[in-house]
């Protein structure tokens, strides 16, 4: 396994190379990289595909900026909604997402990581619309429309359009507000579209409905394409009072029901070893990804504390074999 670092969140602060230097020295060796949909409103994207298919030059750039820091692009993240109910909104996302799966298929990076999206209630609606209970009725034959007529349709096809284009793999990152947000979910669409739909793996979306990630792990399996290493601690009085679905902005720490921490700072170190024996277990050698969305401390504290965290805990030999096993096998 490796440690990798989501580069997103530093676009608004530092310019894309003195990200990579960050990351390098910090001690990661992989490198996660926002390459369209709603990461591009973060700051100036250090990747846009169609740039770098367009040019030849700034391609090579591009690809020597990560390589001469002795990093591995472990994914390109076009995190959109490509079912976005505004057409504009759709189109955008979509045209991102395919020119993301291209451009991975040219730098050899094997996965795209996006989200499933989430379309409106009918063909004129404004805004997407996540139904989360099944009653009134109106909810069940919403959800159900949804999924017939625009959820699988797409990604069958954009299944197909990867299969095309190299074999990218596409993991969707589990979120409540768009259609695949547990197990469940995420199941259903890999079944219903294809092999190559799986799921970018992010315990801290989990935690927060109450899911247990390690039983997550063991029930996707195969399907866990890419992880993201994120954290959620939920607030006891906060969450006692109104649950754990919550709309305050994400600055209301001290009211929210729960907030995003880093790794080491939600759930004890005990947690992420759990997780990568679990990984391990179903046959995830990937990277660990980490996302830094920790409101209580820095970019850069929170950066050399997660890495730190993480190389604490991965495992980076060869899986061994029982001792039973290996003393037969001396005689």
């Amino acid at each position: 396994m490796q440690v990798g670092v989501f580069s997103f969140v530093f676009q608004p602060l530092i310019q894309f190379e003195k990200a990579l230097d960050w990351i390098a020295d910090a001690g990661a060796t992989m490198v996660e990289i926002g390459s369209g949909g709603y990461v591009a409103e973060n700051g100036s994207p250090y990747c846009v595909p169609r740039d770098l298919l367009d040019s030849p030059a700034k391609l090579k750039k591009f690809r020597k900026a990560v390589e001469s820091r002795k990093l591995t692009i472990s994914a390109l993240s076009c995190h959109g909604n490509p079912l976005h109910p505004n057409r504009e909104i759709a189109a955008l996302h979509d045209c991102d997402l395919r020119d993301s799966i291209l451009l991975a298929r040219e730098l050899g990076v094997p996965t795209v990581v996006t989200f499933s999206g989430c379309p409106g209630d009918s063909d004129n609606a404004r805004y997407p619309n996540w139904v989360t209970c099944p009653w009134p009725s109106d909810f069940s034959k919403m959800i159900e429309w949804q999924w017939r007529e625009k959820v699988i349709p797409y990604w069958r096809e954009l299944n197909m359009f990867a299969a095309q284009n190299g074999g990218i793999q596409i993991a969707l990152e589990p979120h409540p507000g768009f259609v695949v947000y547990n197990v469940e979910t995420a199941s259903r669409l890999r079944d219903a579209t294809g092999e190559l739909i799986g799921v970018n793996f992010d315990p801290s979306h989990l935690f927060w409905q109450q899911i247990d990630p390690l039983a997550a792990v063991r029930a996707l399996g195969s399907a866990i394409f890419h992880v993201h290493a994120k954290d959620t601690i939920i607030d006891p009085q906060n969450s006692a009072l109104n649950g754990v679905l919550d709309t305050k902005s994400y600055n209301l720490e001290a009211q929210r029901s729960w907030i995003f921490r880093t790794v080491g700072y939600g759930h004890d170190i005990k947690f992420w070893r759990d997780l990568v024996s679990s990984l391990r277990l179903i046959g995830y050698d990937g990277v660990l990804s980490m996302e830094h969305e920790d409101s209580l401390m820095s970019l850069r504290e929170g950066l050399l504390k997660g890495v730190a965290a993480l190389r604490e805990v991965i495992l980076t030999d060869p899986k061994g074999k029982p001792w039973f096993e290996t003393a037969q096998a001396r005689k």
